[in-house]
């Protein structure tokens, strides 16, 4: 494992705008393969997830799996495409591990748990405080994510049995840098904005997402 550390993030574009044309490697169109509507249990949800992310991310030699334990991420090699396996089935799970790997850059997609040395549960308030700046990001597209399917979003400090950290702040943190998304202060990295146009479409007939949708009561 590598020591925890900022992620890069690739090569980008707004929330709002078209995909430039540098952007052209992105090839599977948003297809609806099953109807989301029709579907309330969380493993059929999963399910579809499934199905719909390996067809849209086809072209990057990637694929979303479920795990019967700890989320993991495995690298492409000579036996087969990379892997985003996700907790025990559950969906909040899957978006959380699809949105670290948004985010990660081309060289950390080839290291083992995208370059992470993950402290567990029981982390000590320094430890805490660098998981916190690390997850702003991640979470912050986790929760565009979530909104895109129309579920609830909730903030994961992940450290139950160590020192909590400050939940306020991270939640402000969070709400802060998903904001400048939306104002193109920071940019939203290429895969995250393709899936989310990918989810919008299948559930949401194509509308955009809209900052006003976002606000920081909704994390309390």
């Amino acid at each position: 494992m590598h020591l925890l550390q900022p992620q890069t993030e690739v090569s980008v574009s707004s929330l709002v705008s078209t995909l430039p044309a540098a952007d052209s490697d992105i090839s599977a169109k948003p297809v609806q393969l099953s109807q989301w509507a029709k579907l309330s249990a969380e493993p059929e949800q999963a399910d579809w997830l499934i199905l719909h992310f390996n067809h849209w991310f086809s072209h990057l030699n990637v694929t979303l799996v479920k795990g019967g334990s700890e989320p993991e991420y495995f690298p492409a090699d000579e036996n087969g495409p990379a892997r985003i396996q996700f907790a025990h089935g559950f969906f909040n799970s899957a978006l959380h591990e699809i949105s670290h790997w948004t985010i990660a850059g081309e060289k950390r997609r080839r290291l083992p748990d995208l370059g992470y040395w993950y402290a567990p549960d029981g982390r000590t308030a320094e430890q805490q405080a660098l998981f916190e700046q690390v997850e702003i990001k991640p979470q912050a597209v986790e929760w565009l994510f979530a909104q895109a399917f129309g579920r609830k979003f909730r903030v994961s400090l992940d450290n139950l049995t160590g020192e909590g950290g400050d939940g306020a702040a991270f939640k402000d943190n969070v709400h802060a840098q998903l904001q400048r998304y939306f104002s193109s202060e920071a940019k939203l990295p290429r895969d995250a904005k393709h899936f989310i146009d990918c989810i919008c479409a299948c559930t949401r007939n194509g509308k955009t997402l809209q900052a006003d949708e976002f606000q920081r009561e909704m994390l309390d």
